[in-house]
């Protein structure tokens, strides 16, 4: 296979479907134009290569994407046209995903930098973001911790959880959500997302997580998959109480900024650098238009309307759905145009 060839121009890959203990997907059908129901496997991994953390996996390529019409894998190609793909980057160091909850997930928490360094052997921690695409009925998350939660009242509702499914949610501030609400979630910040949403998330790429409910629906989950390999209180140590609505509704919903604006073409800014240094995210909003030349390294997904990419002796049709990785030899050399509508996410890695 010529890999010189392939990381050379705009990359696309095959349905990489992951499996998780809560339940979704239905809502694939309509985002990805397929016949998806709900299931084991709600979670479409985007551009990853990053490997997918599952109790009694044999898939030693979980969550790692493979390129269209190969058997190649995301993280090979990288390694083989590190300069093509990358530049001067060492790793693409974000991971993008759509999930869709049929349940609500269990109460987590995620390790920051500074934690994963010294616990889990890692330089990256797992700050996110999400941007609801769709929604059913009633869809809700659950984030930051009502006004007064101690940590003991927490620790409680934990051994409460064996018996009781709803003692941790009772801790945390139900808020309803829909298409187009845009949310940054800190390291250590309290969460759930809740029934029915449809959620692009960008993230720091690993699969940590900090989940010390019991159940998740009808799963009794294990110790491990709980608080990972560490000890109880070492894991529960990630929980930042200072996270109550009013700092998740002034810190950390995000209102969309438009940063340039021309010939059919809004840009808006979802999550910048006053967020986190760990990835960006943007938009592209256009109605009978073109963007401008797209930006390298970087993955993008069309989450709504057809169009076209176009550049360099090349053209391919785009739908909703559809994403793709856009390596650093082609920065400024691709554009995506529609004569309709089209929404297209632009999700960043970090500055070097």
């Amino acid at each position: 296979m010529d890999t010189k060839n392939l990381a050379s121009k705009p990359i696309f890959f095959e349905k990489n479907r992951v499996f998780r203990v809560y339940t979704g997907g239905k809502l694939f059908a309509d985002f990805f134009g397929d016949d998806s129901e709900d299931g084991f496997h709600p979670e479409e991994w985007i551009c990853s290569s990053t490997k997918a953390l599952n109790k009694d996996s044999t898939d030693e390529f979980e969550g790692l994407s493979t390129i269209e019409g190969t058997d190649i894998h995301f993280n090979e190609l990288i390694d083989a046209e590190k300069d093509l793909m990358l530049g001067n980057r060492n790793g693409l160091d974000v991971l993008v995903k759509a999930l869709d909850s049929a349940i609500r997930l269990p109460v987590q928490a995620h390790p920051d930098k500074e934690f994963s360094k010294k616990h889990l052997n890692s330089r990256f921690g797992k700050a996110e973001s999400w941007v609801v695409l769709a929604t059913r009925e009633n869809a809700s998350i659950y984030f930051g911790f009502k006004d007064g939660v101690t940590k003991e009242e927490f620790e409680k509702a934990v051994e409460d959880s064996q018996t009781d499914k709803t003692s941790m949610e009772r801790l945390l501030n139900r808020i309803p959500v829909k298409p187009g609400d845009v949310y940054f979630i800190p390291a250590k910040a309290v969460h759930a997302i809740g029934y029915g949403c449809l959620i692009l998330e960008i993230q720091e790429p690993t699969d940590f997580t900090i989940q010390p409910e019991h159940w998740c629906g009808d799963y009794k989950l294990s110790d491990t998959e709980m608080y990972m390999t560490l000890e109880k209180e070492t894991a529960l140590s990630v929980f930042d109480y200072s996270y109550n609505l009013d700092k998740v509704e002034n810190e950390c919903k995000k209102i969309p900024v438009t940063i340039y604006e021309d010939k059919g073409c809004r840009k808006e800014l979802l999550i910048g650098k006053e967020d986190t240094t760990c990835f960006g995210v943007e938009r592209y909003v256009i109605d009978n238009g073109e963007t401008e030349a797209l930006t390298a390294p970087c993955v993008y997904v069309v989450t709504e309307g057809n169009g076209k990419l176009t550049g360099d002796n090349y053209e391919k049709e785009l739908k909703k759905g559809d994403y793709f990785f856009m390596p650093y030899c082609c920065k400024d050399k691709y554009t995506v145009k529609s004569n309709a509508q089209l929404t297209l996410a632009v999700c960043l890695p970090p500055e070097v």
